[in-house]
C-alpha cells in the first residue's frame, strides 16, 4: 500500500494519481483508486474528490500547450478504466428506477456523465449509460422501449446548445423527465434556465434534483421568443459560405498563412467553423457572454500554441462585414471582437 492510500485520502493521492496519469500507467492509476476504497474512502469520494479534478487537470494540461492531444487521450482512458474498475469493485445493486445518462449528439466527452452514472448508480439507481454522442432519435427510440424514470443529458461545449434544446423537447416528448448539466449549460446553468430544463452542477445535485420529481418538473418555461427573428436559422444556413470565405480572406491578407501545412489548414477550418458555431449558439440563447467567453478562451489556447494575435483577430473583422445585415450577430461580434488580444486589434488593421 502507497503512502496516498494509507492516508485514506483522495487529496493527498491526487499528486500521485497525476503521476499516474503523465506516466500512462493504468495498472498504478487503477491500484491507487482502489487501495483508497480498500481502506474505507467511499466510492464516491474516489470518482468525484480524485477522478474528476484530475481530469479538469488534464484539460488544462491540454489547453497550456504542456500535453499532446496523444497525452491527454492517453490520461482520460486511464481514468475511465479506473472508474470502471471501482464500480466492479463496489458494484452496488439498484434499489430505485432506471435513469439513463447520456452525451448530446456532437458530444465526446463522455467522462463527465460517466462519473454522474456511476454516483447515481452508488446511490441506488438502475443506470444505463449511453456514452458519448448520442443521436436524438436514438435516444427517443431507447425511451420507448424501457420505462424510465429521468434521462440525465450532458453537454460539454456551448456551440451545442441548439443540439440540446432539440434533444430535450425530444425526450419531454416521450414523457421522460430530464435533467442536464456540463460546462455547456454556463457555470452557473444560465443556459439551461433559457432553454427552461433543470440544471446540476455536479453528480451530487443531480442526485438529488433526479429523486425529487417536484423539483425536476418544476422549471420555468423556456424563453426563446427572440429566435422568430430567423438569425439563427439564416447563420446556421450560410455557415459554410461564411468559413469559406474567412479561410479566403486569410489567405490573402496574411500571406503566412498560404504556407500551411495540411495540418495547419485543417486546424484553421476548424477554428473558424467553431466561430461561426459559438457565434449561432449565442444568437440561439440570446446571450453575448456565451461567445465572448469562447473568444477569450479559443485566444489563450490559439495564442499558447504560437498562433499571431493578427491571424486571431482577422476572421472576426471579416464575419462582421459578411454578417452585416444580422444585428443580433453583429452585436455579439462586436463584443467578441473587443475580447481579443490587444495586439490582433492593431495588427489586423
Amino acid at each position: 500500500m502507497t503512502a496516498a492510500t494509507a492516508a485514506a485520502d483522495p487529496t493527498s493521492a491526487y499528486s500521485g494519481y497525476l503521476d499516474c496519469l503523465a506516466d500512462a500507467d493504468e495498472y498504478a492509476a487503477i491500484d491507487m483508486a482502489i487501495g483508497l476504497l480498500d481502506v474505507g474512502v467511499p466510492a464516491e469520494r474516489v470518482l468525484l474528490d480524485l477522478v474528476a479534478p484530475a481530469q479538469v487537470e488534464v484539460g488544462e494540461r491540454w489547453a497550456r500547450n504542456e500535453w499532446s492531444v496523444a497525452q491527454e487521450h492517453a490520461a482520460t482512458h486511464i481514468s475511465e478504466q479506473v472508474v470502471a474498475a471501482v464500480a466492479v469493485h463496489v458494484n452496488p445493486r439498484p434499489t430505485g428506477g432506471r435513469v439513463v445518462v447520456a452525451c448530446m449528439d456532437g458530444e465526446w466527452h463522455a467522462l463527465p456523465p460517466r462519473l454522474v452514472a456511476e454516483v447515481l448508480r452508488l446511490r441506488g439507481w438502475q443506470v444505463t449509460f449511453l456514452g458519448a454522442s448520442v443521436p436524438a432519435a436514438h435516444l427517443v427510440s431507447y425511451l420507448h422501449r424501457h420505462d424510465a424514470h429521468a434521462v440525465a443529458l450532458a453537454c460539454a461545449l456551448p456551440m451545442r446548445l441548439p443540439y440540446a434544446h432539440r434533444m430535450i423537447e425530444a425526450c419531454r416528448r416521450s414523457d421522460v423527465p430530464v435533467v442536464v448539466g456540463g460546462r455547456g449549460f454556463g457555470v452557473d446553468g444560465r443556459w439551461a434556465r433559457r432553454l427552461g430544463v433543470a440544471w446540476a452542477p455536479n453528480a451530487p445535485a443531480a442526485a438529488e434534483l433526479i429523486a425529487d420529481e417536484r423539483a425536476l418538473l418544476g422549471v420555468p418555461p423556456a424563453r426563446l421568443a427572440h429566435l422568430a427573428d430567423d438569425e439563427y436559422a439564416s447563420l446556421v444556413r450560410r455557415r459554410g459560405e461564411l468559413v469559406d470565405s474567412a479561410l479566403a480572406d486569410l489567405r490573402e491578407r496574411m500571406p503566412a498563412a498560404r504556407a500551411y501545412t495540411a495540418a495547419q489548414l485543417d486546424s484553421t477550418v476548424s477554428d473558424l467553423g467553431h466561430i461561426v458555431d459559438f457565434l449561432a449558439a449565442a444568437v440561439y440563447v440570446d446571450d453575448a457572454s456565451l461567445f465572448t467567453e469562447f473568444v477569450g478562451w479559443l485566444s489563450g489556447i490559439l495564442l499558447s500554441r504560437g498562433v499571431p494575435a493578427a491571424a486571431i483577430a482577422r476572421p472576426f473583422e471579416h464575419f462582421a462585414v459578411a454578417l452585416r445585415d444580422f444585428p443580433r450577430a453583429g452585436r455579439v461580434l462586436a463584443l467578441g471582437s473587443a475580447a481579443l488580444p490587444a495586439a490582433g486589434h492593431r495588427a489586423a488593421r
